[in-house]
């Protein structure tokens, strides 16, 4: 069992034009890094580097995003799945009996 986001819904034709979803999911997974800088001047910029990261949304803080899945699905295949999944949408994945099981986290 793994938690993943919906990063990004795209809409794709297939081989044959068949309008579809490229749906990608990411695992979000806390950073366990942690850098102690040696000298005074790389302090300086781990203090600036977290005060930019508090400030701008576009910085991400504490978490390390992998890539995990990407489904391409046909509209039909879409439906029958019977998930709207949604960006920045949490879903638990259970791997089980050779199937993924979606649950909303």
């Amino acid at each position: 069992m793994f938690h993943v986001r919906v990063n990004k819904i795209e809409s794709i034709r297939d081989i044959d034009g068949n309008l579809g979803k490229r749906i990608e999911l990411i695992e979000d997974r806390p950073a366990n890094l942690v850098i102690r800088p040696r000298t005074d001047e790389a302090k300086m910029v781990q203090d600036v580097m977290q005060a930019l990261q508090q400030q701008l949304p576009m910085f991400p803080m504490g978490s390390v995003t992998v890539p995990k899945i990407i489904l391409f699905l046909t509209e039909q295949e879409y439906e029958s799945m019977g998930i709207e999944f949604d960006v920045n949408q949490v879903y638990e994945i259970t791997l089980e009996n050779q199937t993924l099981k979606f649950t909303k986290a």
